[in-house]
């Protein structure tokens, strides 16, 4: 194998550019993940969320012949599986890690199902318009970092525009102060007169809006098809990037960086034909998120009010 032509097609150009491309997803769904869990909900659910917002926007793709329309159906997918949450969570008062992994075998199921009945079994459309490049003017022409950071589609560009907005709101808005309150000790939110359940649930559906989106990057924006079981625990991982990046939007770009890039490579290096069985390259991004979660994370102290249910008066 003539290695510097691995080095200089993986290593440089390709890897780095599917690792940003492989990371917007996870970083669309982290972000949405730190608004439940900023406010106590443990969003287990994230996984079936975004299969919703995957097939939600692949098949608004399909009807409208628009992915701009495509992404708006998989973001109001993603909102109205993550209500289920909401719902479940905040009102019935379950037990929120039981909720999750019910609304993602859930997910599983209903999308599995809708797309035999939107199709029928082994006559799906191969592909749906999807987003196309937009290349930066001048930027892209950068060597290296101009295909790595600005050829990419809109919805990439927009997952890490998302980062400062979201830390804004977070730590710089009063709504933010709220978000953050909810999470440490409801009961004084409630006291001081603000909405414990109503911050709850805004945050729920932006959380559902994001992480539909994410979901739809990776039917519309990556593949432009939708196959069952689409996002492959991406859920999951974008989870763990919650945790890994200690629920700060910074910390979290990190972490999706960091679980993209893992992504891109075994992708790169399957490209080159690495004398590798595909299914240990694959195993690439899992195998970090253990490792992350069990030995790189360290001490984490989450929202002191994460996965506790609130009522008023339970509170009295």
């Amino acid at each position: 194998m003539d290695w510097s032509k691995v080095f200089n097609e993986v290593f440089i150009i390709g890897f780095l550019t599917a690792s940003v491309r492989m990371a917007a997803p996870l970083l669309l769904a982290s972000l949405g993940a730190i608004f439940t869990a900023r406010v106590g909900i443990i969003n287990l659910a994230l996984e079936g969320i975004m299969l919703v917002g995957a097939f939600s926007g692949f098949y608004g793709a399909y009807l409208t012949g628009n992915p701009l329309v495509g992404a708006l159906f998989g973001m109001a997918g993603g909102a109205l599986t993550a209500l289920i949450l909401g719902f479940l969570a905040i009102t019935v008062g379950a037990n929120q890690t039981v909720a999750g992994t019910g609304i993602n075998i859930f997910a599983l199921g209903i999308t599995s199902y809708l797309l035999s009945v939107a199709f029928g079994i082994g006559n799906r459309p191969s592909a749906v318009p999807s987003f196309k490049e937009i290349p930066i003017p001048v930027l892209a022409d950068i060597p290296i970092i101009g295909p790595m950071l600005f050829n990419h589609i809109g919805l990439v560009y927009l997952a890490f525009l998302l980062v400062p907005v979201v830390w804004y709101i977070l730590f710089r808005t009063p709504f933010g102060l709220t978000m953050r309150s909810v999470g440490e000790h409801p009961k004084a939110v409630d006291t001081l007169g603000g909405n414990v359940i109503r911050t709850r649930y805004i945050c729920v559906i932006i959380s559902g809006i994001l992480a539909g989106l994410g979901g739809a990057v990776l039917s519309i924006g990556q593949l432009s098809v939708f196959m069952e079981n689409i996002t492959a625990g991406r859920g999951y991982i974008a989870l763990a990037a919650v945790t890994f990046g200690k629920w700060n939007p910074l910390g979290v770009l990190g972490a999706s960086m960091l679980f993209g890039a893992a992504d891109g490579l075994q992708l790169r290096l399957q490209a080159v034909g690495l004398k590798i069985p595909y299914q240990f390259l694959l195993m690439l991004p899992y195998l970090l998120t253990m490792i992350a979660l069990a030995g790189l994370v360290g001490k984490t102290t989450p929202p002191a009010a994460m996965g506790k249910p609130y009522s008023k008066q339970d509170a009295r």
